[in-house]
């Protein structure tokens, strides 16, 4: 497959999507939109600026898994009442997805390494 949209995302161009989308303005146009390709496309280019090469259609493909693999997750572990059980990169979307209120100098999550990206997420359970 000459495109690459087959080829594995590591856990830096995730981490790197995840931090383009926790941007509130990328929210914002993200939400309620239907055609979204423009969108997309302007996460493609700033992953670009930090040397990650993906077109829009992976960016799409990835971010739709992330919120499909949360939100089965989230039933999953309504329904069942245990302890959640928990996927790579979790507690990211998590906190893009419940909205927590984000402030210019302050991540509303728990983890400022949304930002930063210097956490390490290796130890995590898949």
């Amino acid at each position: 497959n000459d495109t690459g949209a087959g080829k594995h995302w590591s856990d830096n161009e995730v981490r790197a999507l995840i931090n383009i989308w926790s941007d509130e303005k990328i929210q914002q146009m993200l939400e309620g939109a239907t055609r979204n390709k423009e969108i997309f496309e302007e996460i493609a280019r700033r992953l670009m600026k930090r040397g990650i090469d993906r077109d829009w259609k992976q960016c799409r493909t990835k971010y739709k898994n992330l919120k499909y693999e949360y939100r089965a997750l989230q039933k999953e572990n309504e329904h069942l009442g245990n302890p959640r059980r928990k996927m790579r990169f979790y507690d990211e979307v998590d906190c893009i997805l419940r909205r927590q209120p984000l402030g210019p100098s302050s991540w509303g999550c728990e983890s400022s390494s949304l930002r930063s990206g210097t956490k390490n997420f290796s130890d995590e359970i898949k």
